[in-house]
């Protein structure tokens, strides 16, 4: 086949492959950037053994002589194409990028299409063309390679004791196509017991190795696997469990070294001494034998505390393991924020000491502790029992920064306050048998709630009288509106004691003693009408008929109404006369005087 007929086939092959046809300009500018690189190819060509193909499914004879086919360039140039795009979804290329490996991909497919070459130097060709755009992808990306590296399969967890010196080998795989370089693989030790089961007997520990090459299959990627063997020593307190191993893997790639190293983890199985603690394979402690700080009980010093009020707090708590004292307790007390929004919140307790932490060395075994600090109650706290959180932090043997919390509920009182108004009593002078009105209004000038207001007048003048008024809210006002009668005279300064009584949240009473003054006298009656009415009655008696029955009984009923008329009448006769006679006392004394006033004057 002519040179010819080469380049019409192969334009044909990468119009049906790339889908695009190489303008005189551009071919003229390819063939200029890759002639030097071509000639290296055609002379310096490594050895190259022969693989699968994953796009057409067969197995390509790279190590022949034989002269492409249209068929092989093709071949090519779908793999150089596939390559390019997972190259743009596997780094997120942006368009420049792409720019750059489409001139490298043009290149290679008019070089394929317009040489001959063998098929051994084709597929050579290709895969330092893969390399090249691998370069300029990674070129302004960062290179990652966690999800190449791998463990491989062949690993099995190891089974350590304490103080046991032990050699564990890491196998590490290359899942990519790429080679690595320059690889450094260096464990994650610690010096904490829960963290790291070896002991920390070397300041670096850290294995090398040159490369690692890149594999298509998953078979490939196990032969040519790369193992590092590092040597400890297995701690004496170590705990028994799972303890997972882990390794940072730094390396190369496509000439650039990776910003964040590679972390692979393994587990190693560890027995410790007894009594040393169990741990899992997350690394936290996970032994049954943890024990717990507990609160039982607390009070305060006043045991009453109100609002505003300063007060000592003891909290009671106890280390209820058997055998396992705690050490480095920290205790941090906090009380439940209040305020009706986000922008007014605070706790309801402050210490006054500014810390809210109370540290301990150390609480033995099955042992009891007092928990002392001093606080002091927000002002304007409702009355009702509030939470506070008592956060614990502690160390047990080989357990660190263990974890605890309890509440307590403290109650707080407010002040129960009311007032009243100036009571109004009318009449404040009465006769025995009659009555008098008091009214008066109650006040809850307090914070908390009064229940049950009752409200009684005790005084030996008057019959008892009660109100109730019920329950008053903070700010809320009773009205009190009571008949008094009296019943007997006054025989003191006229002192009537009102007896005002409510109940708080525990239901406990509190009565306030108020006075109010009214005088209670005996009725007044003239002699000479107390007579007349003695008279009234013998004579009743005197006229009474005797019958019996109910003729009887009418006539009483008749001569009782004539007596009421009577005494009515005799008694507006008898202040009549009484004022008449007044008048007449006074008239005679005016003339007296005119008398003595007229002797006077004639001398």
């Amino acid at each position: 086949m002519s040179k010819r007929s080469h380049n019409k086939a192969g334009q044909s092959k990468l119009a049906r492959v790339a889908g695009k046809l190489i303008s005189g300009v551009l071919v003229a500018a390819a063939i200029v950037a890759v002639l030097p690189f071509a000639g290296y190819v055609m002379g310096e060509m490594s050895y190259v053994e022969a693989t699968y193909d994953s796009i057409s499914g067969n197995t390509i004879n790279r190590t022949s002589d034989v002269v492409i086919t249209d068929d092989d360039r093709a071949a090519a140039d779908a793999e150089m194409l596939y390559y390019m795009q997972s190259l743009e979804v596997r780094y997120q290329l942006d368009e420049m990028v792409m720019q750059n490996l489409h001139k490298v991909f043009d290149s290679a497919v008019y070089y394929i299409a317009n040489t001959e070459m063998s098929v051994t130097e084709m597929w050579a060709y290709v895969a330092q063309t893969k390399s090249l755009m691998e370069s300029a992808a990674v070129s302004t990306v960062s290179i990652t390679t966690s999800e190449f590296l791998r463990v491989g399969d062949n690993w099995q967890t190891p089974t350590v004791s304490y103080g046991q010196k032990v050699a564990i080998v890491l196998p590490v795989i290359n899942f990519g196509t790429e080679e690595l370089n320059d690889l450094i693989v260096e464990p994650q030790t610690s010096t904490l017991v829960t963290e790291w089961p070896f002991e920390p007997d070397m300041t670096s520990y850290f294995q090398t190795e040159p490369y690692i090459p890149g594999n298509a299959t998953k078979e490939q990627a196990m032969n040519n696997r790369r193992e590092f063997t590092f040597y400890f020593t297995t701690r004496s307190d170590v705990m028994s469990g799972y303890y997972p191993l882990k390794f940072n893997v730094f390396y190369t790639k496509a000439g650039i070294r990776c910003e964040e190293p590679a972390e692979l983890t393994v587990y190693v199985r560890t027995v410790g001494q007894p009594g040393s603690g169990t741990i899992g394979g997350s690394g936290q402690e996970t032994s049954g034998a943890k024990p717990r700080i507990v609160v039982t009980g607390f009070e305060t010093n006043p045991a009453q505390v109100f609002a505003g009020d300063t007060f000592t707090l003891t909290i009671h708590v106890q280390n209820t393991a058997n055998d396992t004292p705690v050490t480095n307790v920290l205790f941090d007390m906090q009380a439940a924020a209040e305020g009706n929004d986000t922008t007014n919140t605070y706790a309801a307790f402050l210490p006054t000491s500014g810390s809210s932490s109370v540290y301990m060395d150390k609480i033995g075994a099955n042992t009891a502790a007092d928990i002392v600090i001093e606080m002091t109650a927000k002002a304007d706290l409702a009355q009702k029992p509030y939470v506070l959180d008592v956060n614990m932090k502690y160390d047990a043997g080989t357990m660190f920064d263990l974890t605890d919390k309890a509440s307590v509920s403290i109650p707080i009182s407010q002040e129960s306050r009311f007032d009243t108004s100036i009571p109004e009593v009318v009449p404040s002078d009465i006769t025995v048998g009659s009555q008098s009105n008091v009214m008066f209004s109650i006040y809850n000038t307090g914070k908390t709630t009064l229940y049950n207001v009752q409200v009684k007048f005790v005084a030996d003048s008057i019959d008892e009288a009660s109100a109730f008024v019920g329950n008053l809210q903070s700010g809320a006002t009773g009205n009190v509106d009571v008949m008094l009668t009296g019943i007997a005279s006054t025989m003191d300064d006229g002192t009537v004691n009102v007896e005002i009584s409510y109940e708080d949240d525990a239901g406990n009473v509190t009565v306030v003693e108020k006075p109010i003054t009214l005088y209670v006298s005996e009725p007044y009656y003239d002699d000479m009408m107390f007579d007349d009415m003695m008279f009234d009655d013998m004579m009743m008696g005197d006229m009474m008929p005797e019958e019996s029955g109910p003729k009887k009984g009418l006539i009483i009923g008749i001569i009782i109404a004539v007596v009421v008329l009577a005494g009515i009448g005799l008694g507006v006769f008898l202040m009549i006369r009484k004022k008449k006679k007044e008048a007449k006392l006074l008239a005679d004394d005016l003339l007296d005087l005119e008398d003595t006033i007229n002797s006077e004057n004639k001398y």
